[in-house]
């Protein structure tokens, strides 16, 4: 019997490896080519940064942290000594899962250079040994009402004018936690601050380009030198422990098991401000796991992170109208996808063309049949609510991408490349001297906050999706209290 056309025959007969390039069935893309568009893409998409704008960097943590604990001090409200989540990316790119509905439309390049996203405990439960049970009798599948009851009265005190009351038959009064209050009371303290920080500007400070509330969202961009910093910043619920709801999963098996403990995945999660799409948007939060995923990223190839990032490029805009899709979907499909294959499979290094495919073909294959299970609670469908229209009107467009993904990477790559010439071409026009600390004298630049800046360079900047687990005392924000993975700086 002869070999297939393009084959030699292999051991007993087996053909062997074609000897002509590897082909995609689908679009006929060589794999070769597709994998140097991916490599391209992710050259530029992550820049390397120089001491000086990591220093930029840190010097807009600071301010935002010595914002944060001014704010603390307004009414007492925050917890005086609170744990920040820090993450690489703004919300736009689908680090948290939250709703983009009501989210102005900011761009890399013409808005900002580098954006960061920031949970803020507004309240925090620690110290339970038992599964976290919620209040989900009002809510739909990952959402929740948060009952002051669960607090002390010196709390409920602090916060019932950030709540919705409910009077029962017996005459108790039931005080429920607002997102919409919460986000109201966040934005208008974050004003006042600023103006009073911007009444005695000091030497090295940011300028505050932007200020803006996008629904519970408080988006703040920074000038810092000759960067742009856009912060996202997140009022939330901290659990330490793990949900109820969220305790099957845990049963199951998974791909980070014998690569990261139990004990790291199941730390803690949030209650973030978004609801679900027929919930009460006054009472009503999301479940995060934003914590999780920083410890489960630790377990993902760099391969699949990059077919990742270059499908999120792709799809980010393609679909951004009328809103279905967001990019917190697409990680959640990674992440499932990671349990279905072999873990020597998605450690190939040059498999990052099969990885984007794939990525493409789950997503539609997600749209078709409107079901996209939340990774950590998979009873919830993520896609549920979705038109039939919606759905295939977006199956549509991304047909159209499987049909050519070489076309569609080059486009991508000649955004984020434009982007790139943007910030470039701002840089040369503002300042290019070092920049001090707001907390500094205007001394010698090159001392401690140069030296922190580079650690913040290694550590953060040249990884891109790294998140940062910052323990900030308001009476002392002059020095570092910032966590990495479970080590302390």
């Amino acid at each position: 019997m002869a070999a297939p056309i393009g084959s030699k025959p292999g051991p007993l007969g087996a053909p062997s490896k074609p000897a002509g390039p590897e082909l995609d069935f689908r679009s006929g893309a060589r794999t070769e080519e597709l994998n140097k568009l991916i490599q391209e893409f992710t050259k530029h998409d992550q820049r390397e940064y120089d001491d000086q704008r990591a220093l930029e960097i840190h010097t807009a943590k600071d301010f935002i942290f010595s914002m944060l604990g001014m704010v603390q001090k307004l009414d007492q409200k925050l917890p005086v000594a609170n744990e920040y989540l820090l993450l690489s990316g703004g919300v736009r790119e689908g680090v948290v899962d939250l709703d983009l509905d009501e989210l102005n439309v900011y761009a890399r390049g013409t808005d900002y250079d580098m954006d960061f996203t920031l949970l803020v405990p507004a309240l925090k439960l620690h110290d339970r040994n038992q599964p976290v049970t919620l209040d989900m009798r009002h809510s739909a599948l990952c959402h929740s009402w948060l009952s002051l009851r669960l607090f002390d009265e010196g709390t409920i005190s602090k916060w019932k004018d950030c709540c919705t009351i409910v009077d029962h038959i017996n005459g108790a009064t039931n005080y429920f936690f607002s997102p919409t209050k919460v986000a109201d009371w966040f934005y208008d303290s974050i004003s006042i601050v600023l103006s009073e920080i911007q009444k005695k500007p000091q030497r090295g400070m940011p300028k505050v380009e932007k200020v803006e509330k996008n629904g519970t969202i408080i988006s703040i961009i920074l000038g810092v030198g000759s960067s742009r910093m856009l912060y996202d910043i997140v009022p939330v619920v901290s659990f330490k422990g793990w949900p109820a709801v969220a305790q099957s999963w845990l049963m199951e098996n998974h791909f980070w098991d014998g690569k990261i403990t139990e004990e790291e995945v199941i730390s803690g999660f949030y209650l973030v401000p978004a609801c679900s799409y027929k919930g009460k948007k006054d009472n009503e939060w999301r479940l995060s796991f934003a914590r999780s995923e920083v410890q489960l990223k630790k377990c993902i190839s760099s391969s699949l992170m990059q077919a990742y990032q270059a499908c999120k490029a792709i799809i980010i805009k393609l679909l951004s109208r009328p809103k279905a899709i967001s990019p917190y979907h697409l990680r959640s499909m990674m992440l499932w996808a990671c349990d279905r294959l072999p873990a020597n499979y998605l450690g190939q290094e040059d498999y990052a063309a099969h990885f984007l495919l794939g990525l493409i073909d789950d997503l539609q294959h997600c749209l078709v049949n409107k079901m996209c299970p939340n990774y950590f609670i998979p009873q919830c469908n993520m896609l549920e609510h979705l038109s039939e229209e919606t759905v295939m009107l977006h199956a549509r467009k991304l047909s159209s991408v499987r049909s050519d993904p070489a076309e569609h990477l080059r486009t991508a790559i000649e955004h984020v490349k434009a982007a790139n010439r943007l910030t470039l071409e701002l840089q040369r026009r503002g300042s290019t001297s070092s920049i001090p600390s707001p907390q500094s004298d205007g001394g010698d630049p090159n001392q401690p906050d140069d030296r922190l800046a580079k650690k913040l360079q290694q550590l953060v900047t040249e990884n891109p999706g790294k998140s940062i687990s910052v323990f900030i005392n308001p009476d002392d924000v002059t020095r570092p209290h910032f966590r990495i993975d479970d080590k302390f700086f």
